[in-house]
């Protein structure tokens, strides 16, 4: 076996022992370097859920944002929408009124037509014979005219001209259509629909 001197010995242990101190520095180092480099994963990781959650969050809020505006866009839209044909609607409802408006004047107008005949055909009225037919000479007559008369009398056909209530006002409408070249026509008074008499023209 070799030997070792005392002096070499002391400085291997001298040796040895600035190796140990030298591994417990450098564990000391390592430690020191892991411990940092956690803390730094550590406040990576924290940034890097910040960063997340800040980028989910703003990812969010633009699309709720957007969703808003867009549904706000859409309501808009829509109320502009429901505007312009609130204002559609109102022309053509006014369109409307106005058409009731005219059939209810014409529909008035038929009811007062249809309610004087009621009331001529109750009453004794006063009308202006203008003409004689043997033959039911239909196209004089029209139902239309509220001042008309025709009456069947067998085997006649009578044709009178205006509705009066009084006698006197028949008798100036008869000297008019006398001026008028109808010499033959008289006053005659009708009720319900028939004739009553022939009138004294005077």
């Amino acid at each position: 076996m070799p030997f070792i001197e005392e002096v070499d010995l002391l400085e291997l242990h001298k040796d040895i022992d600035k190796a140990q101190l030298m591994n417990e520095r450098l564990l000391d180092q390592i430690k020191y370097k892991n411990k940092e480099l956690k803390r730094k994963k550590r406040q990576r990781n924290v940034l890097g859920v910040i960063a997340a959650v800040f980028f989910l969050g703003t990812l969010v809020f633009t699309s709720f944002s957007a969703g808003l505006s867009t549904r706000a866009r859409a309501f808009n839209s829509a109320e502009n929408n429901n505007i312009l044909v609130s204002i559609d609607s109102l022309d053509v409802i006014k369109s409307r009124i106005n058409n009731l408006k005219e059939q209810n004047e014409e529909l008035n107008f038929v009811n007062d037509f249809y309610l004087a005949r009621n009331i001529l055909e109750k009453k004794v009225i006063y009308s202006v014979q203008v003409k004689t037919f043997v033959d039911n000479n239909v196209t004089l007559v029209s139902n239309s005219l509220a001042n008309t008369l025709f009456v069947k009398n067998n085997p006649f056909y009578t044709y009178s001209i205006g509705n009066f209530e009084t006698i006197e006002e028949a008798r100036t409408f008869r000297l008019q259509l006398v001026k008028m070249g109808f010499e033959d026509a008289f006053v005659a008074s009708y009720k319900n629909g028939k004739r009553l008499k022939i009138e004294n023209p005077n």
